[in-house]
């Protein structure tokens, strides 16, 4: 689904379970293969160049430059980032920031784990709804991999349908509700056009 297009961007919402790159394992239905497919359909002669990237499992908004200069300026570009999350339970408090440290695990795991000696990592948080299944706004002040859905586990309410960092209980209640995959969702995008100096914000039509 397209959300936003023009001479030098395009912002698609892209669905859980799929790669924004083709891999060794996998080198078609990814996120690229359907946006170069699209730009083959609608005559455009544009490349692709993924701004804002998500995991395979996170879905909602993905900025893509459709030319080499666009991507050089968006580099250059400071991002609000907002994301929706479904969490078992939350914190006490309706809003405050998570200020914890993230370090990458040893090779071959690509998994990150909290650490004091790793890269300062801060995080956000407001709850929009409060239960047993809580609705988390999350804005990533760092942009560390796999911030989110480890700090959210960090502070002992991981993120529902997490197969990495979830809990014994978080799994059991994502099979209870039928989840097949990480309820986080880039729900909305803000920032300044480079080329035309318009003030952006970009929501998913998707949502937890």
């Amino acid at each position: 689904t397209i959300v936003y297009e023009d001479d030098h961007l395009l912002a698609v919402d892209k669905p859980a379970g799929m790669l924004i790159h083709p891999s060794r394992s996998r080198n078609d239905g990814t996120l690229a293969n359907l946006v170069v497919g699209y730009y083959q359909k609608t005559g455009q002669k544009s490349a692709f160049h993924p701004v804002t990237r998500l995991d395979r499992d996170t879905f909602g908004i993905t900025l893509i430059a459709k030319n080499s200069y666009a991507h050089a300026l968006m580099q250059e570009t400071a991002f609000h980032k907002i994301y929706h999350a479904l969490t078992l339970g939350w914190l006490e408090s309706d809003s405050g920031t998570i200020d914890a440290p993230i370090a990458r695990r040893e090779l071959p795991s690509l998994l990150r784990y909290v650490n004091p000696e790793g890269k300062p990592s801060l995080t956000r948080y407001h709850l929009l709804e409060r239960g047993q299944i809580c609705r988390i706004a999350l804005t990533p002040v760092t942009g560390r991999t796999h911030q989110l859905r480890l700090h959210c586990a960090h502070v002992g309410h991981p993120i529902l349908g997490d197969p990495q960092y979830g809990s014994a209980a978080s799994f059991a209640y994502s099979q209870r509700m039928g989840l097949t995959h990480q309820q986080l969702c880039a729900k909305r995008l803000e920032f300044i056009h480079p080329v035309t100096g318009q003030e952006m914000c970009l929501e998913s039509r998707l949502d937890v």
